[in-house]
């Protein structure tokens, strides 16, 4: 009598991308996991779309960003929408930092691993915006986050122990780790040498603050003889470049790789989390003048020496004076290790869904 082959089904993923680190996290991490079919979405946010292609993502557009704060909250419950309607049929959804895909992969029945490094909430109160993100994020069937993490954070709102899984390291090691640094990337600028600047992000729920350092902190830099790479965020913050010469202050017209700009740096200045993070990830100076209390793993990075965390536009001056050479190749090993460990733990979740069906 003939036996009936049994005939392995390859497991489907879905991965939706929303901010501009995205497509190198997701990239270096599907990389790493047994071969897949993968059908990715992405939102048009700043240069993510573009970097999601350069990555080799080829990636659906689904959704916008938005810069006026009362719009942008009304835009994830209409993308979150958009998503559960146009989500592919997938095993598994991947995310990150991502309550849109985790509604949506809830409403059409697909379990999530959602991958955070943003406990902001148990820091900071009054943030009624972020919570509710928090909220539902914790909705995820997996959430996979550093030990730094503090998991209250998704405990709180639900989230069970055996659902969080925590790894040494910060997720910018993940995709730090398959970064290869490009030749002759700075022929594309009109100096070698150079600072990165970006500014905070002035229309997001958790930026209180009414002033941006940008403009003195332009103008101290510049007069201590340091070249500026400058990235603005949003509508507004290019302005601050104005009262400089292109060849001192530099604003790309195109996107530019952010791991290239910071391995090439002599220093990352930036007015949010995750610049800096990259930057400590290759041993390049850092300097954060987030407008809140950090992140637990931003504090991490601060209590070890690696970022300096500041809004002193003459302390962060000094800082740039004393700046030391780094051994960036010791710390490409630990990034990979980082990732090895990322892999080896979402490969087992994914293993385990597979088995549960």
């Amino acid at each position: 009598m003939a036996t009936e082959a049994t005939v392995s089904r390859q497991t489907h993923e879905w991965v939706d991308l929303v901010s501009p680190s995205h497509p190198f996290f997701f990239r270096a991490l599907v990389d790493g996991l047994d071969p897949l079919s993968m059908t990715v979405t992405v939102r048009k946010k700043t240069e993510t779309v573009p970097l999601a292609q350069e990555v080799g993502f080829d990636a659906e557009i689904v959704g916008r960003d938005f810069d006026n704060p009362m719009i942008r909250k009304l835009g994830i419950p209409l993308r979150a929408a958009q998503l559960a309607l146009q989500a592919p049929e997938a095993d598994v959804a991947l995310c990150s930092r991502n309550a849109m895909c985790i509604l949506a992969s809830k409403a059409r029945g697909i379990p999530s691993i959602h991958f955070t490094d943003n406990d902001i909430t148990a820091h900071v109160d009054g943030l009624r915006a972020e919570k509710l993100y928090n909220r539902l994020e914790a909705l995820a069937t997996h959430n996979v986050v550093p030990e730094a993490f503090d998991t209250w954070e998704l405990k709180r709102w639900g989230a069970s122990s055996k659902s969080i899984h925590t790894y040494d390291g910060l997720k910018e090691h993940v995709y730090v780790a398959n970064f290869e640094p490009t030749s002759g990337f700075t022929d594309q600028l009109p100096f070698d040498e150079y600072v990165v600047v970006r500014p905070e992000a002035m229309t997001a729920a958790y930026v209180n603050v009414n002033q941006s350092i940008v403009p003195r902190l332009l103008t101290e830099v510049v007069d201590r003889g340091f070249n500026v790479v400058y990235l603005p965020r949003s509508r507004g913050d290019d302005e601050f470049a104005d009262a400089f010469s292109a060849d001192r202050v530099y604003t790309p017209s195109n996107a530019l790789n952010g791991l290239d700009l910071a391995w090439h740096a002599e220093c990352v200045l930036t007015g949010s989390g995750t610049m800096a993070r990259e930057a400590a990830c290759m041993e390049t100076p850092a300097v954060s003048f987030f407008p809140n209390s950090l992140l637990s793993v931003d504090k991490q990075l601060v209590d070890e020496g690696k970022v300096l965390h500041s809004r002193d536009v003459p302390e962060i001056a000094e800082y740039l004076t004393g700046l030391d050479e780094a051994d960036a190749e010791s710390s490409r090993k630990r990034a990979r290790t980082v990732r090895d460990e990322v892999v080896e733990l979402t490969q087992g979740l994914v293993d385990d869904m597979e088995a549960d069906r």
